[in-house]
Order: C-alpha cells, then sequence, then structure tokens
C-alpha cells in the first residue's frame, strides 16, 4: 500500500455512498448557516430551511431504495436492536456496526424529524391562519436551539464512537469509507 496511510491489518470498509455522504454535509451546511449566520426570518433563512426539509425528505426517500447501509432496514433502532446495543455496551463490549449503531440510528431520526419540525413551523408562520403567532414562533426557536444541541451531541458522539472503534467517523462521512485500526 505505498503512498496509502493504511496499515496492512488496517480494514477498510465501504459504508456510505455519495448520496448519503452530499445529503449529510449539505443538510450541515444548511443548519450552520441558518443559525449562526442568517438573520430568522430573512428570505435567505426560509429557502435555507426549505432546503434542508428537501434534503430531509430525499433522504428519507432514499432510506428505502438507496444502497445497502442508507437503508433504514439496515440500521433502524428497533427496541430488540437497541436493547442488545445497550447490553452489549454494558458489559463492555463494542459491536461493531459499519453503517450506524442503533443509538447513532436513533440520533439521526431525531436529527431529522426536528429538521421537519423546523421545516413546518417556519413555514406554518408565513400562512395566513398562524401569521405573528407567538407561540409558534417561540416552538420554531426552540426547535431551532433543539437541533443545534442534538447536533452538536451527534457530533460528539462521532467522535467519542470513532475512538472507541478505532476509526475516524468524521473522515469516513467525506470519503465513504470507514477504516478499522487494528491494534499494534
Amino acid at each position: 500500500m505505498a503512498g496509502s496511510s493504511m496499515q496492512p491489518a488496517d480494514l477498510a470498509v465501504p459504508v456510505w455512498d455519495r448520496f448519503v455522504r452530499l445529503f449529510h454535509w449539505s443538510l450541515v451546511a444548511c443548519v450552520l448557516l441558518n443559525h449562526f449566520v442568517v438573520a430568522d426570518g430573512e428570505t435567505l433563512h426560509q429557502w435555507l430551511g426549505y432546503t434542508a426539509s428537501a434534503l430531509v425528505a430525499a433522504r428519507v426517500v432514499w432510506g428505502f431504495v438507496g444502497s445497502r447501509h442508507a437503508r433504514f432496514r439496515d440500521f433502524f433502532p428497533t427496541p430488540r436492536r437497541l436493547r442488545e446495543h445497550l447490553g452489549a455496551l454494558a458489559a463492555g463490549r463494542l459491536p461493531r456496526h459499519d453503517g450506524h449503531n442503533p443509538l447513532g440510528a436513533l440520533m439521526m431520526l431525531a436529527l431529522m424529524a426536528c429538521v421537519l419540525a423546523l421545516g413546518l413551523s417556519g413555514w406554518l408562520q408565513t400562512t395566513d391562519r398562524f401569521w405573528g403567532e407567538e407561540w409558534l414562533q417561540e416552538t420554531h426557536e426552540w426547535l431551532g436551539d433543539l437541533l443545534i444541541a442534538l447536533a452538536g451531541l451527534h457530533a460528539a458522539a462521532a467522535i467519542v464512537m470513532g475512538r472507541l472503534e478505532r476509526t475516524n467517523l468524521v473522515k469516513a462521512m467525506v470519503t465513504g469509507t470507514k477504516v478499522y485500526r487494528r491494534t499494534p
């Protein structure tokens, strides 16, 4: 493997396809721009929100027709999968999940649901029926804060789990391949 940073004992597993990676980083950009750069109510804020919602809708479709690790059936956090995963962690075992582990899948679904709720609450504020409704504005702001908190937890968990699994999960979301480092 001349010129490669991989060691012969490392294991490279293709995991996330181009669509999943493009979805992920595009959604990250929409969320960060909307929360930290663009003021609420501006046209750009609205279009970034609609774009984020459309990205999530496309990802939901891809969850049924996409590649193996993109499909919900590969990682959907059923009670059984969650129980087994938490039991293994409690016993000091770290089960390998090439795609999302059950807790990561739960976070992914929570993030996507939050983006869709933000899109809906933002759109409702533009309608005649809900124009100027303070409770809806407060709900939208609360959802925005929740999304940022969940995204921060997601990023921290990716770093921690990457260290525990001996793989760089952030890099894997760029390249599409998880490289598991063998212990020396």
